[in-house]
């Protein structure tokens, strides 16, 4: 018989949800997605969650046992509710997303994470940071997000919300004088905002592959742009790599790919903003489950507890429904 695990993943432009076994195998037909988008209003996006998520339970195969659900969504998230306020969902705060999964589950355990702490667990379960006992995941992409491995255990922290990477602020970067949001990681090296600041510098393109396309040409502007954003997140991992000694940290996401050397651009970023010699040892090596790793980190809370850095209302709440 063949342990399977729901897997759901709510971000700003999908939701997706599969079954995952416990060798992290997607199982063949389960995996459904719907889209997402700030322009969705909360029914369409509560609808998008049920059709994904009953989709892929449609999918259990003859033998199969379901053991639970694994959330990861875009955050903030609250551990304690159960609820999600996405950022770049606005529409959706304090949507109650474990109850909604839970509904279709009866008497089976739900666990709601931050999705790049998911992202973090996935890699540390079968990806760049395996056998690595502190190790951070990062995605560049649209937004920047990660999640911190630490000790051989998930960070949750004590909302559920540790591993927000992208929020953190980085120096040198400019930003409008009393708007916080404007010099923290995701404002600076997203590939959202790369583009919006090549722009502003004269160059004629509308999107992140138009970026990666003028790189590939030699275009000054467009490499200009994306040196700084690789400059920005190897600040970022400096200040972590620090703050909590790592020995590795991955870095994927959409983003990553504008140029081929991406990463190597921000491991020796990383080491030029490193002041003490430990921190310089952190591996920073190319994220190694793309697409798939929000799902499978969001399995790996079902079927690897041990991983995982456990909440107390979680885990009452597991006990008095098995």
């Amino acid at each position: 018989m063949s342990r399977l695990a729901l897997a759901v993943d709510l971000g700003g432009t999908k939701v997706e949800a599969a079954l995952v076994d416990e060798g992290g195998q997607v199982v063949a037909g389960s995996r459904m997605r719907a889209a997402t988008g700030a322009a969705a209003s909360r029914a369409e996006l509560r609808d998008a969650v049920g059709t994904v998520v009953d989709g892929a339970l449609a999918a259990l195969p003859a033998g199969g046992e379901l053991r639970g659900a694994g959330i990861g969504s875009a955050g903030p998230v609250d551990l304690v509710a159960g609820t999600v306020s996405p950022k770049n969902l606005p529409v959706l705060a304090g949507f109650d997303l474990r109850r909604e999964v839970e509904g279709r589950l009866p008497a089976l355990p739900v666990r709601l994470r931050l999705d790049g702490t998911c992202i973090a667990l996935a890699e540390h379960w079968l990806g760049a940071t395996a056998g690595l006992a502190n190790s951070m995941s990062m995605v560049v992409s649209t937004g920047v997000g990660g999640g911190m491995v630490v000790g051989g255990a998930l960070v949750s922290g004590r909302t559920g919300n540790a591993g927000h990477i992208g929020q953190i602020h980085v120096a040198g970067f400019g930003g409008e004088d009393g708007d916080a949001d404007s010099t923290t990681l995701e404002a600076v090296a997203s590939g959202t905002s790369t583009v919006r600041w090549a722009r502003r510098h004269g160059w004629a393109g509308t999107s992140g592959e138009d970026l990666a396309r003028s790189c590939a040409a030699g275009e000054p502007t467009a490499w200009a742009a994306v040196h700084r954003s690789a400059a920005a997140v190897g600040q970022a991992i400096a200040s972590t790599s620090t703050l909590l000694d790592l020995d590795a940290v991955a870095v994927g996401g959409g983003f990553a790919g504008v140029v081929p050397d991406y990463v190597d651009l921000v491991r020796r970023a990383a080491r030029r903003a490193t002041v003490l010699a430990y921190a310089a040892e952190v591996l920073v090596v190319p994220a190694a489950l793309g697409s798939a790793a929000p799902l499978l980190g969001a399995a790996a809370l079902v079927h690897r507890p041990d991983m995982v850095d456990p909440n107390r209302v979680d885990t009452r709440r597991l006990v008095s429904t098995t």
